[in-house]
């Protein structure tokens, strides 16, 4: 159930930051970074990560270009203890 959660997340992560690359890239109204943070605590940091790299967004932000590879790190690494069958 936990790669169900993450994958979702993931999923949704990427393509919201997409969707804020492709508002920047036109001057349109923003998504919050707290709320891609957000979306990374919960799960979403592979596909945030995936999505720095994919769109070249917020990859000259310190907070996003540590964090987010933390939180991935964090999550993949809780799941496999989680999940894996001792």
């Amino acid at each position: 159930m936990g790669w169900l959660i993450l994958s979702i997340m993931s999923t949704l992560t990427f393509i919201v930051m997409g969707l804020d690359k492709w508002k920047a890239r036109r001057g349109k109204y923003r998504i919050p970074e707290n709320k891609l943070f957000t979306m990374a605590v919960f799960g979403g940091a592979p596909g945030g990560v995936a999505g720095m790299a994919a769109f070249r967004h917020k990859t000259k932000k310190k907070k996003f270009l540590f964090l987010f590879p933390f939180l991935m790190i964090l999550e993949i690494g809780l799941l496999f203890f989680l999940e894996w069958p001792l």
